[in-house]
């Protein structure tokens, strides 16, 4: 069952940005979703966190300063997505332009699994690593860390993700989720924390005067590449976050780019000039991700490090063959998982409080996919695991509001320590490994941990709304205000609800359901993606403004979420 809730709009912080001549509408939006000054809507350079109130920002800056002067080489280890892979690039793009002698590693996540392992060490020391970075991971790499000190290199973390018991032995950590930080965001991404790192090492240089008059690399250049992580990694897009994914799109759209971004731009078809949060996290990270799922994530690196538009466009079109390849594979992927579930939980989905899947034949790369389509499709937390090496399951699951799935897992652990072997992860996003032959005691141990975290009511799904838009607001120049914001993660963007006559309806393409609404004596063009059933006469609508373009014209149009009989 499916409740629409209403937002509730505190009157006094309404007030505030209303007195602050904030457009009324976004004044409403904006105080529904936590903001009561204008000095929270600044999305300028200037008001972001100081790199220095990063708990070992200063440090990793002085040791990585040291390093450069010394002529140490320096390898970066990436992980092997979205987030990891532009964390990469612009640690290896800015630690090239102050002069650093720096590589990269990426492991093979079907080979050598997530994270700082021994393994992975030793591909660092292949390139006769000295100092060794990670990005986006290495919280978690006890061993990892361990193995790096004990073969005498400098190890420096930059990660974002929560933290274990126990810390890795790095000589320097940098985690806004580190116990003792008191950085205010706690939301940044992988790529978010090597962006700041850098900020503060250009700032130690600049003590040390090591640029020429005139000289100082710009690392704002650096910001599509934070952007596109940021957005892809769905972090929760606090005031900071928003300013480095507003700059970002801003750069993109006065068409100052990374080649690699521009080339992925190309083969999704969209238009960078009016980049937005929809292009990042649905059509360019995609491509970019893809590689990290089927291939080798070094395929995106590369296309995110290159300066060469013709070496860019090759590789960002091997990247989107590889995401179609991604798009049918899933594709197979959730029918058999629907399969596994016909006798389980669609007949008594109230009855079950989570998911978990497994197929002997399923990829590795995509069954984090499959879990988020699935915890979509039936609002359970879900794990979907596939065979790795060596007898384990590799798991990737997600959640839903009400359950921290990191914490439900560290819970479970403690009540069944042989069961998983390793994990970490996120509120709403984990990976783990398992021995195959624990998956049924997991699946049983799983189920009784979320059923004792999970509230009853937070089984029932909820859309959040903005309530009813006046007539007058549903408009090509209130859609073009509302699409220049920034919106995401824990920012929604605008969802209004409303009652309305359908007029006219129809299937497109055998998969949507265009109509034709009328409220109040207006009518509006609307549309459903994905839902071929027919609606009823009068309808209860959740829906978004959008902008609709055919043969050159542009018009407002409706973007149906949902809608019951009203």
């Amino acid at each position: 069952m499916t409740t629409l809730s209403t937002r509730k709009i505190p009157a006094r912080a309404f007030a505030l940005l209303t007195a602050a001549d904030v457009h009324p509408l976004l004044a409403r939006l904006y105080a529904a979703r936590g903001v009561s000054s204008r000095a929270e809507l600044d999305l300028s350079l200037k008001a972001l966190l100081p790199p220095a109130t990063l708990t070992g920002a200063s440090e990793a800056a002085i040791l990585l300063a040291d390093a450069i002067e010394a002529g140490a080489r320096m390898v970066i280890v990436a992980d092997y997505d979205c987030d990891g892979a532009t964390a990469c690039a612009v640690g290896v793009r800015a630690l090239r332009a102050f002069g650093a002698d720096v590589r990269y590693v990426v492991p093979d996540r079907v080979k050598f699994g997530y994270g700082l392992t021994p393994p992975v060490v030793e591909l660092a020391a292949a390139h006769e690593a000295e100092v060794l970075i990670t990005v986006d991971n290495g919280i978690a790499s006890i061993e990892g860390i361990a193995h790096a000190n004990a073969l005498g290199m400098t190890t420096v973390v930059t990660d974002h993700h929560l933290p274990g018991a126990t810390l890795p032995a790095a000589d320097v950590i940098v985690n806004p989720n580190q116990p003792g930080c008191g950085f205010p965001s706690k939301a940044l991404a992988g790529v978010g924390v090597m962006f700041y790192v850098m900020l503060a090492l250009r700032a130690e240089l600049r003590r040390r005067s090591a640029f020429a008059a005139g000289k100082e690399p710009n690392l704002a250049s650096l910001l599509d590449l934070v952007a596109l992580g940021t957005v892809t990694d769905v972090v929760p897009l606090d005031h900071n976050n928003r300013i480095l994914v507003s700059q970002g799109l801003k750069r993109m759209r006065d068409g100052h780019l990374q080649a690699g971004v521009r080339a992925l731009f190309a083969v999704a078809g969209r238009e960078s000039a009016r980049a937005s949060i929809f292009d990042l996290g649905f059509a360019t990270g995609p491509r970019l991700n893809a590689a990290g799922r089927l291939a080798d994530m070094s395929l995106g690196i590369e296309c995110l490090i290159t300066d060469d538009p013709g070496r860019a466009l090759n590789l960002a079109q091997e990247l989107e063959r590889l995401n179609r390849e991604r798009r049918a594979i899933e594709t197979d992927m959730q029918e058999s998982a629907l399969f596994h579930l016909d006798d389980t939980l669609q007949g008594d989905a109230a009855a079950q409080a989570a998911i978990t899947l497994f197929d002997p034949d399923w990829h590795q790369g995509v069954v984090g996919l499959v879990a988020s389509r699935i915890k979509e499709k039936f609002h359970r937390p879900t794990i979907a695991f596939a065979r790795g090496q060596d007898g384990e399951l590799k798991g990737s699951g997600r959640s839903i509001p009400g359950l921290h799935l990191r914490d439900a897992l560290d819970l479970l652990t403690r009540g069944h320590p042989d069961l998983i072997v390793r994990f970490g992860g996120h509120a709403m996003a984990a990976g783990l490994s398992l021995r195959e032959e624990n998956l049924d005691r997991f699946r049983a141990a799983f189920e009784d941990t979320v059923a004792r975290l999970l509230a009853p009511a937070d089984r029932a799904r909820r859309i959040d709304t903005d309530g009813s838009l006046e007539t007058g607001y549903v408009s090509l120049e209130i859609a073009h205000l509302l699409d220049r914001e920034v919106w995401g993660q824990n920012f929604p963007p605008p969802l209004f609800e409303d009652v309305f006559q359908v007029e006219r309806q129809r299937i497109l393409k055998d998969r949507h359901l265009k109509l034709e609404l009328s409220r109040g004596g207006a009518r509006f063009e609307a549309i459903r993606f994905n839902h071929a059933e027919s609606a009823p006469d009068t309808i209860r609508a959740a829906y978004r403004l959008g902008i609709n373009e055919y043969k050159g014209v542009s018009s407002v149009q409706l973007m149906v979420e949902h809608f019951e009989p009203g």
